[in-house]
C-alpha cells in the first residue's frame, strides 16, 4: 500500500470520527494563583469543535486520494 493510500484512508476514518463526535476536549493545567513559592493550580477542560465542513472535507478528499491516487 502506498503512502497516499495511506493518507486517504486516515482523512477517511478523521472525517468520519469529526461528524460522529462533532469535536473533542482535553485536560489543561492552568496557573490560578502564585504566591511567592507556593502555586494554586487549576486543572480545566477545554473542548475543540470541528466544523462539519472540515469533517466532510476530509472525507471528499480522502475518497479522491484513494481513487485518483497514484497506484504504485
Amino acid at each position: 500500500m502506498n503512502p497516499i493510500k495511506l493518507i486517504g484512508i486516515v482523512l477517511i476514518a478523521a472525517g468520519a470520527l469529526g461528524l460522529v463526535y462533532g469535536g473533542f476536549s482535553y485536560p489543561a493545567e492552568t496557573t490560578a494563583l502564585k504566591l511567592g513559592t507556593m502555586e494554586l493550580k487549576v486543572q480545566e477542560t477545554k473542548t475543540v469543535n470541528v466544523p462539519l465542513i472540515l469533517s466532510a472535507a476530509g472525507i471528499v478528499v480522502g475518497a479522491a486520494l484513494l481513487m485518483f491516487g497514484r497506484s504504485t
